[in-house]
């Protein structure tokens, strides 16, 4: 599964305050549901983030996906229901069958199994059938214009890093510094 490498959303913890505004913003994009702008009181679905908060007594930080380049989680997928789309590893909803395989993989512990939520499910959580877990990760908001976690965070603890223009931008700071010491001599 070898590409080029991926951008990735990192979190600086020593800015972050554990407010969960990523979490909520992401759910917030990626709810199939959002016709209306949500406020306090008006969501009636779950509220399932695509990165998830770690919080103790001294830290917070939220886990996302490293959208890595050869994935382990799209490796050990038996269904192929993780891919990489538009230089982000994303993971088919329609696919994944929750066996937990992806989660297992995950050097960072970025994927968690959730209920799959969809209209039936307010039916179904009343007892007469367990309601099917899928795999939810991070997928750089693919689909959308920026990136909603980014964006909301009141302390800009988070950021996108971008190894490939990193990598450019290296390689030409150490050109440039050659071309310097050659002129020097």
């Amino acid at each position: 599964m070898r590409n080029e490498i991926s951008s990735f959303v990192i979190a600086d913890p020593t800015k972050c305050v554990g407010c969960r505004t990523c979490e909520l913003a992401c759910f917030t994009v990626h709810n199939s549901k959002n016709e209306t702008k949500y406020t306090v009181g008006t969501v009636k679905t779950p509220v399932i983030p695509r990165l998830f908060l770690v919080k103790d007594e001294d830290f917070a930080m939220p886990v996302q996906c490293r959208h890595c380049e050869d994935a382990p989680c799209a490796n050990s997928c038996p269904v192929n229901a993780i891919k990489k789309a538009d230089n982000a590893i994303v993971v088919d909803e329609k696919l994944c069958i929750g066996c937990k395989t992806c989660i297992l993989a995950c050097p960072f512990g970025a994927l968690e199994l959730l209920p799959e939520y969809n209209e039936a499910q307010e039916v179904q959580q009343y007892g007469l059938e367990e309601p099917k877990k899928i795999a939810y990760k991070c997928d750089l908001c693919s689909k959308m214009d920026g990136y909603a976690c980014i964006e909301a965070c009141p302390k800009d603890a988070l950021s996108l890093v971008e190894p490939a223009l990193d990598k450019k931008t290296k390689n030409l700071k150490a050109a440039l510094s050659i071309l310097e010491t050659m002129k020097n001599l």
